[in-house]
């Protein structure tokens, strides 16, 4: 089994990398990093060197990226998912310092969602020069797109050490990889694409000012503000330019005794299984997975 540590990015397509990018910094309030790459804009919200690297091109979501404990546990990876007839593409030295890993590898899930494995990503040890004042704390979770979501779980569970949290029905899974409730979800859609991005925030207080700094500024709401009654997180989703969907929240449950956790079902048409204060609902939009452009080495 691979034993996934964290998160670690979202790699996305834009056609207009200076709107994407503004909107990221003067919205979202991430740091951007100094420009190092012709074409690349790299996002900071935590001791990550990044968390969103924006790639300028085809609009859409590129890779999801999780870390692993070190080299040797990406090479045991790399020969577990190949033994498996998964098709693994090893990045070039160029791919992971545009990535800011020492090395990763990169391959689809069932679905088509392109998932990049990598070890020793950068740490940056100053603050975090926000851009704004949004209370971000943390790059605090993603969430992919598959037709099947239960199909979904078993590709995660059987080969990574995820574990369920909850189910709503058959429309999403939530999965932890530590005691967060989720770092990782996967929604219920017709084909492979990331749901949302996620942004940790420190008080109640900063999700509904950012709530008003939203809409003062003309920003689509997509949900929120509300409560989830799986992981007890109140939350707010926006769409940002190119059908990137960000989300922010506060206060996600942690599961510390997980032997005892016994994942819940809630039927996503039952009132308030997605927002515990009933207000308007409506699933957040994805941004597409694009096909990769790069040389995928056969299995050995």
């Amino acid at each position: 089994m691979i034993t996934l540590t964290d998160i670690a990015y979202v790699r996305s397509g834009v056609a207009d990398l200076e709107t994407a990018t503004r909107f990221a910094t003067e919205i979202v309030g991430l740091e951007l990093v100094t420009p190092t790459e012709v074409g690349v804009a790299h996002l900071r919200a935590d001791g990550r060197h990044h968390c969103l690297a924006l790639v300028e091109g085809p609009s859409g979501v590129i890779s999801s990226g999780f870390a692993v404990a070190s080299a040797d546990a990406l090479d045991a990876a790399e020969t577990e998912l190949e033994r498996s007839g998964i098709s693994v593409h090893r990045g070039s030295p160029e791919e992971a310092r545009s990535r800011r890993v020492r090395e990763f590898i990169a391959f689809d899930d069932p679905f088509g969602n392109r998932v990049e494995l990598v070890s020793q990503q950068e740490t940056v040890a100053r603050p975090v020069a926000f851009s704004r004042g949004a209370g971000i704390t943390e790059f605090g979770h993603l969430c992919l797109d598959a037709p099947d979501v239960h199909e979904a779980y078993r590709f995660w569970s059987t080969r990574f050490n995820a574990r369920v949290s909850d189910w709503l029905g058959d429309a999403a899974c939530l999965m932890r990889i530590d005691p967060v409730h989720h770092k990782l979800a996967v929604f219920k859609g017709e084909s492979a694409g990331l749901c949302h991005m996620n942004f940790q925030v420190g008080t109640i207080d900063d999700v509904f000012r950012n709530w008003h700094f939203l809409v003062e500024h003309d920003v689509e709401i997509e949900m929120g503000p509300g409560r989830h009654p799986q992981s007890g997180a109140i939350f707010l989703y926006f769409l940002g330019p190119e059908g990137f969907t960000y989300e922010y929240s506060f206060g996600v449950r942690r599961i510390e005794d997980d032997a005892s956790w016994v994942p819940r079902t809630f039927d996503p048409a039952e009132p308030g299984s997605i927002d515990m204060w009933l207000g308007p609902t409506t699933r957040p939009i994805t941004q597409p997975q694009l096909k990769s452009s790069q040389p995928v080495e056969a299995p050995s």
